[in-house]
């Protein structure tokens, strides 16, 4: 499950998602801009099998099985990684990038593992994206460059070498 601003989302044990909540910006993924006050099946993803989501303010995000990072919803910042800032009412697969199972929507911007690396897309402002001196907004996923020569793991049980230790 994850809750974002003012919207809900749960994935089932057979990769299906469900969202409920405010929808005025299309952040539900059922192709319309409608409140949902009851769970609702997002059938975009009908023959997808979905293994990670996360709700942001105004916008979500979801991988498959094979990886595809799929995002809907404001895209008013970039923070749909789909090279524009366009609001999409339905899942819309993120082109040429695949992630690892690991996604997390923020307010103006989203992060993701693949390859290894971090990447982080969306609004740049008080350097959220961990690019550096740069701020601009990224419209398609970046790599954070700060940790090209030794890539973070997730945190280990016993503490050793994750990214909780940097």
């Amino acid at each position: 499950v994850s809750a974002g601003d003012a919207h809900s989302l749960a994935l089932t044990a057979d990769g299906a998602v469900w969202s409920w909540g405010y929808g005025a910006l299309g952040q539900l993924g059922h192709g319309d801009e409608q409140y949902q006050l009851l769970p609702t099946k997002i059938e975009a993803f009908a023959d997808q099998r979905v293994v990670a989501v996360s709700a942001g303010a105004w916008h979500s995000l979801g991988i498959t099985a094979d990886g595809a990072v799929w995002s809907w919803g404001d895209g008013e910042d970039g923070q749909l990684g789909h090279g524009d800032e366009q609001q999409q009412l339905l899942p819309k697969k993120v082109e040429g990038f695949a992630g690892e199972g690991a996604v997390s929507a923020g307010t103006y911007h989203s992060i993701a593992i693949a390859d290894g690396a971090v990447f982080t897309w969306g609004g740049g402002d008080d350097g959220r994206l961990g690019h550096g001196e740069d701020l601009s907004n990224q419209l398609l996923p970046k790599k954070i460059e700060a940790w090209a020569s030794r890539p973070p793991t997730p945190a280990s049980s016993d503490g050793e070498d994750s990214l909780l230790d940097e």
